[in-house]
């Protein structure tokens, strides 16, 4: 699967997975938009990759329509109405694997709903079965574990091995699977193909939903039937920022897109005007320090929002955070607890629509919990709420975790349209400011630009680093420039590490013509008509 490919006429898509990648391709070649080749897309990642997402989870979409007015799409799912901090009062925290870490509906099916239900408002006139089709054939008919998903499984096979369902699912003879042996999720196949003719609203509402709550019921998890049938996705408009060289667009609450828009901001304060020197990293860290830290005292579910966050991007408020950024010197920095596993996809059609999506289960395998009559793998997105009272995100029935997850989508001055993003907790709006700067700002290829060594400022997938963490391809005066700063500097013996994310990006360019790229880091790729 090529990793760059350019000059469609048609439409582009990239994906972490190739099976992915060629599902919405199809798409694309049998006449579908890029809404119906990104549910095509989710579909498929989630029968291949299950290890980073699966409809067990939620998503966020950023869609620019032709038209060439920005919506977003937030699926996010709240707490069940039993979950309630008195269910967890044995605990100190909400417990990360297991039936009580699986307490938040599953958004992502909502999310496809009100996605198709825009693609048929553009001209999308593709049957559900068939953009489900190639889901349910990797499904049933097996796929092969890739290297993330065999060397997950191996790390956190003592917390995941007695999960209800998951060693059915999930493990070979109850031991993590080698790479390339083939796994099916028959249960997960059958789900797809009756929701490809009963429709997605079944997943809520109808006979899934149904099984869904039975399963969730029987395994002791505090969602129910009644969670199931109250959800809704819901349309939005996105954040966005003015930048020199366009407008930046991102997900609102509870998502931290305001964090990787007020990076972009920051950063083009400092008026660097070279790539890949001491300047450049060192102020798109120091960006990301106070990006994070705004984060950390007021993102939240969006009704309990102390003001509404287009405030931390005020012209103001950005011109005196970039004045506390010392041009030479690097910020103390504290603990931050994000972690997550999650994927990223793009897409694009030359009728000027471009798709940003990502889809998560927030850590590797989510709860764990595999559902016997549906072989939905549940997430543990409720896990990041708290169990202390008054804390900013408090565990309350019917309340939205707070999610690292944010689609990224610019519309630059040039006529060109960008969609790009990618996994890794608190390393998404890290990774979103080094390929928005390497490829618009500095006029890096798209490849080149996802190519470049990265780094990854505290810790993801929960791990306790919190140093400033590079691949080892960096220049050694630059980490010596770094570390002489103050960075806590920590060289990784990977050239390409998958604590860096798995990012990637489509273009649409004012000719028409549409290009993708995807990370050469993941086992996916690009390609497009």
């Amino acid at each position: 699967m090529d990793l760059h490919s350019a000059g469609h006429r048609r439409g582009v898509v990239c994906a972490p997975h190739f099976a992915a990648v060629e599902a919405g391709r199809s798409v694309i070649a049998e006449g579908g938009n890029a809404l119906e080749a990104m549910v095509a897309m989710a579909a498929a990642i989630a029968a291949v990759y299950p290890h980073m997402n699966h409809i067990g989870g939620d998503g966020f979409w950023l869609i620019r329509l032709p038209s060439g007015r920005l919506r977003a799409i937030m699926a996010a799912g709240p707490a069940g109405a039993q979950a309630k901090p008195e269910l967890y009062r044995d605990y100190e925290t909400i417990p990360t694997r297991g039936p009580l870490a699986a307490l938040t509906v599953p958004g992502a099916i909502g999310g496809w709903l009100v996605a198709l239900e825009a693609a048929k408002a553009t001209n999308g006139k593709m049957p559900l079965d068939a953009l489900l089709a190639p889901a349910i054939a990797h499904a049933r008919g097996g796929y092969s574990v890739t290297r993330s998903q065999a060397r997950l499984t191996r790390e956190h096979f003592a917390g995941l091995k007695d999960v209800p369902g998951f060693a059915t699912a999930f493990l070979v003879d109850g031991k993590a699977p080698e790479v390339s042996i083939k796994l099916k999720q028959e249960a997960f196949a059958a789900t797809l193909s009756h929701l490809g003719q009963a429709g997605l609203d079944d997943f809520y509402r109808g006979d899934v939903g149904r099984e869904i709550s039975a399963d969730l019921e029987r395994i002791g998890s505090p969602l129910t039937r009644h969670d199931l049938e109250r959800y809704r996705a819901r349309l939005a408009e996105p954040l966005h920022v003015t930048l020199p060289s366009g407008t930046a667009y991102n997900t609102d609450a509870p998502t931290q897109g305001v964090v990787s828009l007020m990076i972009l901001a920051l950063f083009a304060r400092l008026g660097v005007t070279e790539a890949e020197g001491f300047d450049h990293i060192h102020g798109l860290v120091e960006a990301t320090k106070r990006a994070l830290r705004m984060r950390d005292r007021v993102v939240t579910d969006p009704n309990y929002l102390a003001h509404a966050l287009d405030r931390c991007l005020d012209e103001r408020f950005i011109a005196g955070e970039a004045m506390k950024i010392d041009r030479r010197k690097a910020a103390r920095w504290p603990v931050s607890a994000g972690s997550g596993d999650t994927i990223w996809m793009g897409a694009a059609d030359t009728s000027g629509l471009v798709v940003s999506y990502i889809q998560s289960l927030y850590w590797e395998f989510g709860s764990g919990c595999v559902l016997p009559a549906t072989g939905v793998l549940m997430q543990n997105r409720g896990a990041s709420f708290s169990l202390e009272a008054g804390a900013l995100n408090y565990l309350g029935p019917g309340r939205l975790p707070f999610h690292t997850l944010n689609p990224a989508l610019a519309v630059l001055n040039d006529g060109r349209i960008m969609a790009y993003g990618t996994m890794g907790g608190d390393g998404q709006p890290q990774t979103q400011g080094a390929l928005f700067t390497r490829h618009i700002e500095f006029h890096e290829p798209l490849f080149e630009a996802l190519d470049r060594p990265r780094w990854l400022l505290g810790r993801t997938w929960g791990a306790p680093n919190t140093a400033l963490r590079l691949e080892s391809r960096f220049d050694g005066n630059l980490v010596d420039r770094l570390a002489a700063a103050g960075h806590d500097v920590e060289v990784i013996d990977e050239p390409y590490s998958d604590l860096m994310g798995h990012a990637g990006a489509v273009v649409l360019h004012p000719d028409g013509s549409c290009e993708g790229a995807h990370d050469p880091r993941a086992d996916g790729g690009a390609a497009g008509v």
